[in-house]
């Protein structure tokens, strides 16, 4: 059972050497048709591997498929892995848009520059799929155990769903968060941005390093005023930990979320890092237009409440619909979000000035 595991985090790694160490060598502005074209590789790639998923677990490769699905007491052959895999990856990706609202505010806040805000978000995915991965290891553990952790999950995310749905949320700008104050109180943190780096020695050539090519290197008190090789972080860094704290917030709703739905530990991780591997680019993409999708945090909640409800009632509903409740909620996730998308489009266009 080891070999697939093997296989796909090689595969991962080899996707995130090339992302970083050939195409985005170089650190750019990355452009909306860049974006773009990147967000479609990653979602190709995700929706792809489902084949992969229905063949191994059909033809039980490396053992897969030969195990009861803690869940739904079911044992999951190709079709119903493959349901499973995109239910989860569909649900994964749609709660990672919420997290670029967030994201979005952290660069703002610190103004980050454009070219350096991809190098934050490469860095930080590594991080969220190392941590996803160990969260992912214990709740599975949790549910296999102990089923009734499913019914706490459930919810969990029904209190969650209404949370979104009633409280108005408020703008806190990152900088005047609890951890920055922290580590600008016991860490030497740089004034200025001193390029890509995400920690600099005083007195070397990147303390000098001007925020952008180009520009001339404004002067940082915090790094003339420390001693001569002395390590400081730089605002990048506070962006990188800030992005990783708001990935373990969210991962604390995604992770039950997923487990409504499967918890076989492969489908789990696999749709997790597929939904978290295009969520820089769906960043780029999305960054300059959050502010058109009015109806998607209501739609996002409303998925939330139907993943804790079939999570709550899924032996009813397994009653109910038969096999294919799985794939009935896979189409409910769908066409709620599609019109949370289409419904934001629309009050949109109303808001727009007559010309």
């Amino acid at each position: 059972m080891i070999a697939p595991w093997l296989i796909f985090l090689s595969f991962v790694m080899v996707m995130l050497a090339l992302d970083l160490g050939v195409f985005h060598r170089k650190s750019h502005v990355v452009g909306f048709k860049e974006s773009l074209a990147w967000s479609a590789v990653w979602i190709t790639l995700g929706l792809s591997f489902s084949c992969l998923v229905y063949q191994g677990y059909d033809h039980h490769w490396w053992g897969l498929g030969s195990s009861v699905d803690a869940v739904d007491g079911m044992i999951n052959n190709g079709k119903l892995a493959a349901t499973k895999y995109l239910t989860g990856y569909v649900v994964e990706k749609s709660l990672s848009v919420d997290n670029i609202f967030v994201i979005a505010m952290i660069f703002s806040s610190l103004a980050v520059p454009p070219r350096y805000q991809h190098r934050v978000l490469f860095w930080g995915i590594l991080g969220a799929l190392a941590l996803r991965g160990a969260m992912i290891g214990i709740g599975s553990a949790l549910v296999t155990n102990f089923h009734w952790v499913l019914y706490l999950f459930g919810g969990f995310l029904i209190l969650t769903a209404l949370k979104m749905l009633v409280m108005k949320e408020k703008e806190e700008h990152p900088e005047n968060n609890r951890l920055v104050k922290w580590i600008r109180k016991f860490l030497p943190v740089t004034r200025e941005y001193h390029g890509q780096h995400f920690h600099v020695k005083a007195g070397s050539e990147a303390s000098h390093e001007a925020a952008e090519p180009g520009l001339t290197a404004i002067s940082d008190p915090v790094v003339d005023a420390a001693p001569k090789g002395k390590w400081l972080i730089t605002p990048l860094m506070l962006a990188l930990i800030l992005v990783e704290l708001t990935d373990l917030i969210f991962a604390v709703d995604s992770i039950p979320a997923i487990f409504a739905i499967t918890a076989d530990p492969f489908l789990v991780f696999t749709s997790n890092v597929f939904a978290i591997l295009g969520l820089r680019s769906l960043y780029f993409a999305l960054a300059g237009m959050i502010d058109k999708f009015h109806c998607l945090k209501p739609a996002l909640a409303l998925v939330l409440m139907l993943v804790g409800v079939k999570m709550l009632a899924a032996k009813w509903l397994k009653a109910w619909l038969g096999d294919s409740f799985n794939f009935t909620v896979l189409g409910l996730i769908l066409l709620i979000l599609a019109g949370g998308v289409v419904a934001s489009l629309i009050l949109t266009k109303k808001e727009r000035p007559a010309t």
